[in-house]
């Protein structure tokens, strides 16, 4: 990447004397014009006659995006497709049978038992009768508007690195999450809202925590920001404390008046873009304190709203067994309050479900018992994710939305203690659906067994799921870099390819 490519920024210079809008333009009218282009015009103020889009348009494909935002499902432990999306009649078949691959298979743990069939039943759904299994069995109303891909594969059977693989691109720390790309090139749609907003389990963080959505290299503020929708205070130290202490909106707004200043002589001598990141950071808290409460309050939503995502208006103590209805309340929830931030102007929300080594089991790793951890936890999420797609289609916005369902890997044909499966890297599912992806279509099958490709020579990889969601939001995966360490880094790595498949 050429130091004068549209995508490519070298780090921040002082700006004295120029305001921050002629600062972009001079920097070469790369992704900052963009921004600052969708500002404009947001406020009505581009002038028709020197439309700035133009200085970079090669950057982006000759089309206008179909996409503007993206809602991403992460299902942390590794949900099994062969139970819940991708039916296997073989499985069924064989079921109790010793389990022979062909070849020497290497499992995470001792999950080489038995063939064993899913665990539920699986029904045709839809116009394009799309089998799905019984937990998930919500989704069957919307099966016609997603897209399936059963022929993925991974890189390791661990869930840390997996995890990364999914979020980052990357199977090691150290690079900036999948939203973190997106706030990155596009921004936010909203000046009071971040670009990238993280909803995580409920129990806690999954595998590597807030890392998955960490922006590393990229300035600050295009990490993502945390928000656990239910609790008493969803945003962690968002206010400075509890009402009738010591410090009061006055204080509070002397504070950041006196610190912006600071921070404004310090950055004009020394021109880091660490500190213009941190100075956004807090400016950007400063306005959350009043859109973010509006944003996650659900008390004006009705009732049928509220119970077709399975949200209960007041919550009852839930039971220590893990149920569904638990499920559905906790991913309901934060599925609706995605809605409301998409709504706002939010580019990239990011919904977890599970949380990182809990037993009993809080999450989809379960090499224990398939039905006791499975069933509640895909209750939950089909019950959520299918209220969002109507919910969205009914308002207009799923048509520029995209849903991308995925978890770290796949599980085993084979069972594991009788009840189980043992990881499975080497072939999962992923779903997609709304904005320009065509609906009711599968690309990518696995074979007879779930194990791996069909196609062993041309799997789906996650830079391919990548490069086909940045296309649809208007982006060249290949363009859209940032040099660190000497190296024009990207999210897709140095491959990926867009499946034309899932267009519509």
């Amino acid at each position: 990447m050429t130091p004068h490519s549209p995508f490519h920024r070298a780090p921040l210079q002082p700006a004295t004397g120029l305001s921050r809008r002629e600062f972009l333009w001079q920097s070469g009218g790369g992704l900052g014009g963009v921004a600052l282009a969708s500002l404009l015009g947001g406020q009505g103020l581009l002038s028709t006659q020197a439309n700035p889009v133009d200085a970079s348009a090669s950057a982006f494909p000759g089309f206008r995006p179909k996409a503007k935002r993206v809602i991403q499902l992460f299902m942390a432990g590794a949900a099994s497709h062969i139970d819940l999306f991708d039916y296997k009649p073989e499985l069924v078949k064989r079921h109790g049978e010793k389990s022979d691959f062909g070849e020497h298979v290497e499992a995470f743990q001792d999950g080489l038992g038995p063939w064993m069939r899913p665990v539920w039943d699986f029904k045709p759904y839809g116009q394009c009768g799309k089998l799905l299994g019984e937990p998930v069995a919500d989704l069957g109303r919307v099966a016609d508007q997603m897209a399936f891909v059963h022929n993925l594969v991974g890189k390791t059977g661990v869930h840390s690195q997996a995890t990364y693989l999914q979020a980052t691109g990357f199977q090691l720390p150290g690079f900036p999450g999948m939203g973190s790309w997106v706030s990155y090139g596009l921004g936010s749609l909203n000046d009071n809202l971040p670009a990238f907003v993280v909803l995580p389990d409920h129990r806690g963080f999954a595998s590597n925590g807030p890392k998955n959505w960490d922006s590393a290299f990229l300035p600050g503020q295009h990490s993502g920001t945390t928000l656990f929708p239910g609790r008493p205070n969803p945003i962690s130290d968002l206010f400075p404390g509890p009402a009738g202490s010591f410090i009061t909106p006055q204080s509070e707004a002397a504070t950041r008046e006196l610190m912006s200043r600071l921070n404004r002589e310090h950055a004009v001598h020394e021109g880091d873009a660490r500190l213009d990141a941190r100075i956004r950071s807090y400016e950007l808290a400063a306005r959350l304190q009043l859109a973010a409460p509006e944003a996650l309050d659900l008390s004006k939503e009705p009732d049928y709203l509220l119970d077709l995502y399975g949200v209960r208006r007041n919550p009852p103590t839930w039971p220590s067994e893990i149920n569904a209805e638990e499920e559905m309340d906790h991913f309901g929830r934060k599925c609706l309050v995605a809605r409301r931030l998409i709504e706002r102007g939010v580019r990239f929300v990011q919904i977890w479900s599970g949380n990182d080594n809990s037993f009993p089991r809080r999450n989809w790793d379960s090499h224990e018992d398939i039905r006791r951890d499975h069933g509640p936890l895909a209750r939950g999420f089909a019950r959520g994710a299918a209220a969002l797609i109507e919910d969205l289609q009914q308002r207009g916005l799923l048509e520029d939305t995209i849903l991308l369902w995925t978890t770290e890997f796949g599980r085993m044909p084979s069972s594991q203690g009788g009840k189980g499966r043992d990881h499975n890297p080497y072939c999962f599912t992923n779903w997609l659906c709304g904005g320009g992806v065509r609906g009711g279509v599968t690309v990518g099958e696995s074979d007879p067994w779930g194990y791996k490709p069909l196609d062993r020579n041309h799997p789906t990889t996650v830079y391919d799921i990548h490069a086909t969601i940045l296309h649809l939001l208007g982006i060249d995966h290949t363009k859209l870099t940032f040099r660190h360490n000497g190296v024009d880094r990207r999210l897709t790595d140095v491959h990926g390819e867009i499946l034309t498949g899932l267009l519509a």
